[in-house]
């Protein structure tokens, strides 16, 4: 059990959920995690964080491929089975609902791994601690 008089020192920081849907900083909780659709800020402009400091790699891409791609074939033969629609209707279809899911998919999982390793202090081999509280 916690000493409620004893201070959080994750006061104030996001929980990953959280951090991961709106992409906010895993140190302060201000918004700005991205620069891009799905690529890093630098650092956070609130705090300083740098977010380079951590190795998320491709591992988020790999497991959404695998994911929309069952979900993209699955509706792909429904519409050749049930339907029989024109290519244009596939198209029109399968486009969105593979492009949209993967880019929210993409930059809510790379959220999510960094927050994780920002609150268990993961690094990369040799690099300098992450966070000095």
């Amino acid at each position: 059990m916690t000493d409620p008089a004893k201070p959080s020192s994750s006061a104030g920081q996001p929980g990953i959920v959280s951090a991961a849907l709106f992409g906010l900083c895993p140190r302060c909780g201000a918004k700005g995690l991205f620069s891009g659709i799905a690529q890093f800020a630098p650092h956070c402009k609130k705090c300083g964080l740098d977010f380079g400091a951590f190795n998320v790699g491709d591992g988020p891409a790999a497991f959404l491929t695998f994911g929309v791609g069952a979900l993209a074939a699955g509706v792909a033969a429904w519409l050749a089975l049930d339907v029989d629609p024109p290519v244009w209707v596939y198209v029109a279809v399968l486009v969105p609902l593979v492009v949209l899911p993967t880019l929210y998919g993409l930059r809510v999982s790379k959220a999510a791994l960094l927050t994780a390793e920002y609150q268990r202090r993961a690094a990369e081999a040799g690099a300098k601690d992450v966070d000095p509280r």
